[in-house]
């Protein structure tokens, strides 16, 4: 089934508040070792759940609502120049990086992948700082989007989820899985968060780039579309997932995890939904 069929009964089941079918049994799923964990699908069951609704720094996965705002702020063809302070907070920070360079042009559409494939921070920064404008009034339309969309246990207080300040805020399961439901439906983010690698070629603007994406799990299993990976110390290793299991959508959240368990859970996680649906 096509993504934005998926997506079409995402957002009915969102409408109607389906969420409230009864979660899957600890005996039915499969063992789980991240401290939180969600997974729901396109009709609302619940498949999985543990500290679904605690408010915890959610590292990278902040980037999800940083390509949402920029998606609503701008046009893909849009050119925003790099700048050596968006080079120099990534380097400062520790944080990754899409290996940008103070003085290069890049389209939105460009920029969006060195922002959801390899993390970026200094993608992060150069597209907070240019569609705020300014970084103070960018976080600002990221919390307004997150009341929007009805994320109440969400809070951002920077664009790339980095420990400062206040671990970039915080989050919740639930929350992010909604995010990343609601995300989805736009067709140039599935396009990205989906893709395994982009490489931008050498231009007069920038440098040859590739990147490719940490989420392990698109070269792991069938039917994965994404969505984002993420550590800090605080969040430990974190992970947004969503993938088609029997004409579904499923979307699965795991944080404070351990780096290479996450992917393999997932995967479990995904299947274990796929029974579900398929059995009832």
């Amino acid at each position: 089934m096509r993504i934005a069929a998926l997506i079409s009964s995402t957002l009915l089941a969102l409408a109607i508040g389906a969420s409230s079918a009864a979660p899957a049994t600890a005996a039915d799923a499969p063992a789980v070792g991240a401290r939180v964990a969600y997974v729901v699908d396109s009709a609302g069951t619940i498949h999985y759940d543990k500290r679904e609704t605690a408010r915890v720094p959610v590292a990278s996965l902040v980037k999800v609502m940083t390509a949402y705002v920029v998606l609503r702020e701008a046009e893909p063809g849009d050119i925003v120049r790099v700048t050596a302070e968006d080079v120099r907070y990534a380097a400062k920070n520790g944080a990754a990086t899409a290996s940008l360079r103070a003085g290069e042009r890049f389209t939105v559409r460009d920029l969006l992948y060195g922002l959801m494939l390899p993390s970026g921070a200094d993608a992060a920064n150069a597209l907070a700082r240019t569609y705020g404008p300014g970084k103070p009034a960018f976080i600002r339309k990221m919390n307004v989007a997150a009341r929007s969309l009805g994320l109440d246990d969400t809070r951002y207080t920077n664009a790339d989820g980095m420990p400062t300040p206040s671990q970039g805020g915080y989050s919740t399961a639930v929350d992010q899985a909604r995010l990343a439901q609601l995300a989805l439906s736009d067709p140039m983010f599935a396009e990205i968060v989906g893709s395994r690698a982009h490489v931008v070629r050498k231009t007069a603007a920038h440098r040859a780039h590739t990147w490719r994406n940490t989420n392990k799990l698109l070269t792991r299993t069938d039917d994965v579309l994404g969505v984002k990976t993420g550590y800090t110390r605080a969040a430990g290793h974190c992970l947004l997932f969503a993938g088609e299991r029997n004409g579904r959508l499923v979307v699965g959240v795991l944080l404070n995890d351990q780096d290479e368990r996450r992917f393999s859970t997932a995967e479990k996680l995904l299947d274990h939904a796929g029974d579900q649906i398929a059995f009832g």
